[in-house]
C-alpha cells in the first residue's frame, strides 16, 4: 500500500459552503432538489458541515430578488433535511453584520434544524460582531468569527480583533481570504498568528479560501499543515467570482478512514456538469488581477458578465492601475 502524504489530524473537519458562497454567483437561485443533492452528496461523503445560506434581511435584500438561501427560513431548512438532520454532519448558517436582522431571524437552536452560527464582520464591524456571537452562543448554537478581508486590515489591527474575539463565546475564528490574494507564505503566518490567540483559549482556528490566484487548494491544504482544524470547501469550487477550494481536492489529502470521494464525483457528475452551462465560475485572469491588486472582485464580476469587456485584460488592468494611482 502507498504511503499517505496527505493530513492525517483526526481534530480536521471539514465545511461546505457551496450553497452559500455559490450562491452569490446566481443570487441563491438553487431549486430545491440541487440543495438536497448537496446535502446528501455531503452527509455521504462524510463532510463535517455544511453551510446551507445567509440569514440576511429581507429589508436590504428584497426577495423577489433572491432566492431562499440568501433568508434560509426555516421552513425552507427543513424542507431540505427534514425534521431529523442527519446527526453526522452539521448544519451552520452565515449572517453578515449589518445585513441581517439576527436578533429575530436566528431563532433558538431548539426550533431550528441548525447546529452552527457563521457570523461575518468586516474589521470596523467588531463591535456588532461581539454582540451576534454572544447572541448566537446563547441561543445554543456552535458560533464561529470570520473575519472578512483580512488581507487589507493592519496588522495591529488583526492583533486587536483576535484578542477581543477570543474572549467571546466564538467556538472558532476563521481566516477568510475574500479577495482571494493570499499566498502560502503570508498563509502560514496568519495561520501562526491565529493560532496564537486561539489556541490558549480553546478556540480552533479555519481557512476559508478563494482561488483567484489558483492557490485555494494549497492555501487551504498548508493551514491544516499549521495547525488549522475548520477547513472550507465547495463542490468544484463553486463561489463567488473565482470560486473557493474544492471539496473534491481538499478531502483527498485529508485522513481517508474519514472521508469518501465517489459521492461528491457523482453529485459534480449529475448537478454541476449541468449548472456549470447556466452560470460562471472559476479562476479567470480578471479575478487574478483583482486579487493581485489586492480588492475585491466586484470589477472582474462585472468585466466578466459584460461581452464588451470580457477577457478584455489590458482593459482591466488599466483601470485596477489608475484607481490605484488615484488613491
Amino acid at each position: 500500500m502507498k504511503p499517505f502524504w496527505g493530513i492525517k489530524d483526526q481534530r480536521v473537519k471539514t465545511l461546505d459552503c457551496t450553497i452559500r458562497d455559490g450562491g452569490l454567483v446566481n443570487d441563491h437561485y438553487f431549486s430545491l432538489e440541487f440543495v438536497r443533492a448537496v446535502y446528501r452528496a455531503n452527509v455521504a461523503a462524510g463532510v463535517d458541515y455544511m453551510e446551507i445560506g445567509y440569514k440576511n434581511s429581507d429589508r436590504l435584500f428584497p426577495r423577489d430578488q433572491n432566492g431562499p438561501w440568501k433568508y434560509c427560513d426555516e421552513s425552507d431548512l427543513r424542507a431540505v433535511v427534514g425534521d431529523s438532520p442527519d446527526p453526522s454532519m452539521k448544519l451552520a448558517c452565515m449572517i453578515d453584520a449589518a445585513k441581517s436582522d439576527w436578533k429575530t431571524s436566528v431563532v433558538p437552536k431548539s426550533e431550528s434544524p441548525l447546529s452552527t452560527i457563521r457570523v461575518a464582520f468586516y474589521e470596523y464591524q467588531l463591535d456588532e460582531a461581539v454582540e451576534m456571537i454572544e447572541d448566537a452562543h446563547n441561543k445554543g448554537y456552535e458560533v464561529s468569527a470570520n473575519l472578512m478581508a483580512v488581507t487589507i486590515v493592519p496588522e495591529k489591527r488583526i492583533d486587536e480583533i483576535l484578542e477581543r474575539v477570543c474572549k467571546t463565546s466564538t467556538n472558532a475564528i476563521v481566516i477568510v481570504d475574500s479577495f482571494g490574494s493570499l499566498t502560502p507564505v503570508q498563509t502560514e503566518y496568519l495561520t501562526k498568528k491565529y493560532l496564537s490567540y486561539a489556541e490558549p483559549c480553546g478556540i480552533e482556528v479555519g481557512m476559508h479560501a478563494h482561488n483567484n490566484l489558483q492557490l485555494a487548494f494549497a492555501n487551504t491544504f498548508l493551514a491544516a499543515q499549521c495547525g488549522a482544524t475548520r477547513l472550507d470547501c465547495s463542490l468544484g469550487g463553486l463561489g463567488r467570482g473565482a470560486g473557493n477550494c474544492p471539496s473534491e481536492y481538499l478531502l483527498s489529502v485529508l485522513n481517508p478512514d474519514n472521508y469518501k470521494l465517489r459521492p461528491l464525483y457523482d453529485c459534480l457528475e449529475r448537478e454541476f456538469v449541468p449548472l456549470a452551462q447556466k452560470i460562471e465560475w472559476g479562476p479567470y485572469r480578471e479575478f487574478a488581477l483583482t486579487a493581485q491588486y489586492n480588492v475585491h472582485p466586484r470589477a472582474a464580476i462585472a468585466s466578466r458578465k459584460s461581452p464588451e469587456t470580457r477577457d478584455k485584460y489590458t482593459l482591466l488592468y488599466d483601470k485596477l492601475l489608475e484607481e490605484r494611482e488615484s488613491k
